[in-house]
């Protein structure tokens, strides 16, 4: 695929109006439509929407170890242009964003140098930003 479309992705949380704060406030996104079950989000030019669920019983959170990091699974997120993305690791450490890896490179001077953070929402959403320091490396091993 030579064109990007963007995504859609809906989310489960448990408190839309702290969810709706976060991600506003905190991650800085632009609203859209809304619901009294519901929120859209441009999230850097995908929609991301947030969908109120009652808390159940959730499944015992899982990680997967890389570098020596516990990455939670499952997440999603973003991948930011180099500048982008430390324009927004800087933002959020400011904001002091509790990270469960906080932001560092990977493969620094090697083929797929990379940037990565991750974090949860209020609602426990694990997200993960990323970026290429060249984006013409993302799917090279």
């Amino acid at each position: 695929m030579s064109t990007l479309s963007p995504f859609h992705l809906a989310i489960p949380v448990d408190n839309l109006a702290i969810a709706r704060d976060f991600y506003n406030n905190t991650l800085n996104l632009n609203e859209g439509r809304s619901s009294d079950h519901w929120v859209d989000f441009d999230f850097f030019g995908h929609q991301l929407v947030i969908h109120y669920k009652p808390k159940s019983e959730q499944e015992k959170a899982h990680h997967n170890s890389v570098d020596g990091k516990e990455v939670p699974v499952p997440h999603f997120g973003v991948i930011l242009k180099w500048d982008t993305w430390q324009e927004f690791a800087t933002m959020l450490s400011e904001k002091k964003i509790q990270f469960v890896i906080e932001p560092y490179i990977r493969f620094q001077g090697e083929v797929g140098e990379q940037a990565t953070m991750f974090f949860y929402d209020p609602c426990g959403n694990a997200l993960e930003f990323k970026s290429f320091k060249d984006p013409s490396q993302i799917f090279m091993k």
